[in-house]
């Protein structure tokens, strides 16, 4: 291997040492607002009992 072979290696791990590295930051930044929407979600639905705490609670079946 001469030196124009290592250097093209090394410049091409450092691209997808960036690209994989971006992809994850995405990912974080999708499931960050992922879990936001699932506490805002939990936090209305504590909102509801809070104000109907029997709502749910029962419920009639008939067959």
């Amino acid at each position: 291997m001469d030196i124009a072979e290592v250097s093209m290696a090394l410049a091409n791990a450092s691209v997808l040492s960036q690209v994989g590295t971006a992809v994850l930051d995405k990912a974080l930044d999708a499931s960050r607002e992922l879990g936001a929407g699932i506490v805002q979600i939990m936090d209305a639905a504590a909102m509801e009992l809070s104000v109907n705490p029997n709502v749910g609670a029962n419920f009639d079946i008939r067959v």
